[in-house]
């Protein structure tokens, strides 16, 4: 709750969505600071947690095997491909994967609410794992620092070295704005404040 507490003093109003990893006490602190805030799993975490269960030969067809449960068009449809994934010959196999779907359910459903375009933005939390790992990989490199301002400078200028390489905005982001700004009304007033 500290960090969304944080971001709230820094003059963050209102967080629209947030994906996550499946953190416990995320849920719960998130409502605490920002209660309107549509909590999302990271699909792409509930597939690799999924894929754990099942054994090195089989991953590849187990995971074309759930793609149409986070692929369907809606809740209705998802859960039907949820359903046939359990009752098919992998979801029989490796029965944790169903279930664990399941427990996540609650956190996957809003997924299903939104367009196309905003599915391809937040199915994911890679992107802040990408620059975490970046991070994590100067960080190791470099051993250990004469101070903690000496470890700030550093991960600031590797921040700022990653930021640069980002150069264009997301792949669909147009499309996706359009869609928060219809879904969100007056919450999605000044996108780029």
């Amino acid at each position: 709750m500290k960090v969304f507490n944080d971001l709230k003093t820094r003059g963050t109003q209102d967080i629209l969505i947030a994906v996550t990893d499946g953190l416990k006490g995320m849920e719960q602190a998130l409502a605490a600071v920002f209660p309107n805030t549509t909590l999302q799993t990271c699909i792409v975490h509930l597939i690799r947690n999924s894929l754990e269960y099942a054994n090195w030969k089989e991953r590849r067809a187990v995971a074309a095997a759930l793609k149409p449960v986070y692929t369907a068009p809606t809740v209705e449809a998802a859960l039907a491909e949820l359903a046939a994934f359990e009752n098919g010959e992998r979801g029989r196999r490796y029965a944790p994967i169903g279930a664990s779907w399941r427990r996540a359910w609650d956190q996957v459903i809003p997924f299903f609410t939104f367009a196309p375009a905003i599915r391809k933005i937040i199915y994911t939390t890679n992107a802040i794992e990408s620059i975490n790992a970046q991070l994590r990989k100067i960080i190791k490199t470099r051993g250990h620092f004469p101070s903690d301002e000496a470890a700030t400078k550093l991960l600031w200028l590797a921040l700022r070295n990653i930021t640069v390489k980002w150069g264009s905005s997301t792949h669909d982001w147009k499309a996706a704005m359009n869609q928060f700004a219809i879904l969100y009304e007056e919450r999605f007033t000044h996108p780029y404040r």
